[in-house]
């Protein structure tokens, strides 16, 4: 008797057969969610399945690193590739590279085994066509190492991707760069070859109520880590910066300050270059008891085209009125506080300014060091001061999912993650805008 003859097995519910169904004739199979939600046992035999007739030889297993992809493909607790196909398998080399054997009704199939978490294992899968890839925790491997994966299925008799993931923050480039694309395609009706499932622990019928309930008692609700370890939602939940933020307590709408007396209101402007410029308006309660992140403008450019400072100028000065007809104090007590290291955007946006006849003095933004600004913002979250509207989408992005760099951190330097991964520049607007008032604010 095998080792997974020894596992007990558990029935499988109608999303997770649907998705197995679906994959025989889907190009692309994506099975994303939350921890212990069972994604890489239902992949695999999804895959196991379309392995058993492709009509091609070669194909690719993978994960983060070698050993990753053996234990959560290969191996996997008596339910990987091995065990599905056990008594016709047989692990060897193949051209140096590692690889299971494996005997289906189609013929011998060699799945070769790589690692994909460094940019330069992309170059150990080049000079093969696979006819499919799977790629277990593909979100966690490098880019660089998953498009050239996807590439090199091009030629495949039948292209077929398999994709396992726990959640990324949602500007992760795999969301932004592929799956985000792959969603608008099929909602717009071009895309029936994508399928896709989100699953959660409580799709998987091998943990009992009773075990359920006992685990569920042991998390906070309102936390980021119940939301991305147990709900499978797209958001950081390690490393995080403003470990105090949480929804109930920060997002505010504007009902809730219809009646308020606005004694400050200041505007913070970071010119993003290829990513995205921002402006961040912000308004100081009495005493300068609570900061709110009142609205905002965001405009994201691509690599290969962008704004003039003129037209960023004239863009931002139409919320600067728009801001001005809002609040009718606005214009008495506004500061502006742009980029100090763009001169030729706040000449700009000066003579915007002048030609409108609105006289408001455009600062050169406080950088100072900047984990002193990120202690401003993460204190007032801390102690309930630090208020952002409803609507303000990209700053709610931003602070729930910004993040240390990990790198950095260990060499013992306090960076915060600029990578694309969520909107960072919303954070650096709104800083510009919060830090000349630090003194009034720790009083």
């Amino acid at each position: 008797m095998t080792e997974a003859a020894l596992i007990p097995y558990a029935s499988l519910t109608a999303k997770q057969s649907n998705y197995i169904a679906d994959s025989r004739n889907s190009w692309l199979n994506v099975a994303e969610g939350g921890k212990r939600a069972g994604k890489n046992i239902i992949n695999l035999i999804a895959y196991a399945m379309c392995l058993e007739v492709h009509p091609d030889k070669l194909h690719l297993v993978a994960g983060v690193s070698l050993a990753a992809a053996k234990m959560n493909a290969i191996d996997s607790n008596g339910f990987g590739l091995q065990w599905i196909f056990a008594g016709r398998c047989r692990e060897g080399e193949y051209k140096n590279r590692d690889a299971l054997y494996i005997q289906t009704k189609t013929g011998e199939k060699v799945v070769i085994i790589a690692g994909g978490g460094k940019a330069n294992d992309a170059a150990r899968i080049k000079g093969n066509s696979y006819g499919t890839v799977y790629i277990t925790e593909v979100n966690e491997c490098h880019q660089s190492f998953v498009q050239e994966a996807i590439d090199r299925t091009i030629a495949s008799s039948k292209r077929q991707l398999f994709f396992d993931l726990n959640p990324k923050p949602p500007a992760h480039w795999f969301y932004r760069d592929f799956l985000d694309y792959q969603d608008a395609e099929k909602k717009a009706g071009r895309n029936s070859g994508y399928n896709y499932a989100h699953f959660t622990l409580f799709d998987n019928l091998s943990i009992t109520d009773e075990q359920l309930r006992a685990i569920l008692v042991t998390y906070d609700k309102d936390s980021l880590w119940y939301k991305a370890d147990i709900k499978g939602m797209r958001t950081a939940a390690t490393g995080r910066i403003y470990t105090g933020y949480m929804v109930k307590n920060v997002i505010v709408t504007r009902e809730q300050y219809k009646d308020a007396k606005w004694i400050q209101f200041s505007v913070g402007i970071d010119i993003g270059g290829t990513d995205a410029t921002t402006a961040t308006l912000s308004g100081y309660t009495a005493h300068y008891k609570e900061v709110v992140l009142l609205d905002g403008y965001y405009h994201k450019q691509g690599k290969d085209s962008g704004y003039t400072h003129d037209r960023y100028a004239k863009e931002i000065v139409d919320k600067i009125e728009e801001w001005g007809n809002t609040y009718p104090a606005f214009f008495a007590c506004a500061h502006i506080f742009a980029e100090s290291a763009d001169k030729l955007f706040r000449q700009a946006l000066h003579n915007e300014l002048q030609r409108r006849k609105i006289y408001i003095t455009v600062r050169p933004s406080i950088k100072d060091v900047i984990v002193d600004r990120i202690r401003l913002t993460e204190m007032l979250i801390n102690q309930g001061r630090y208020k952002v509207m409803k609507h303000l989408r990209q700053w709610q992005e931003a602070l729930e999912n910004a993040t240390w760099d990990e790198k950095k951190r260990t060499e013992g330097e306090w960076v915060r993650t600029d990578d694309g991964s969520y909107p960072v520049d919303c954070l650096d607007s709104s800083e510009y805008a919060v830090w000349p008032f630090k003194k009034r604010l720790e009083v």
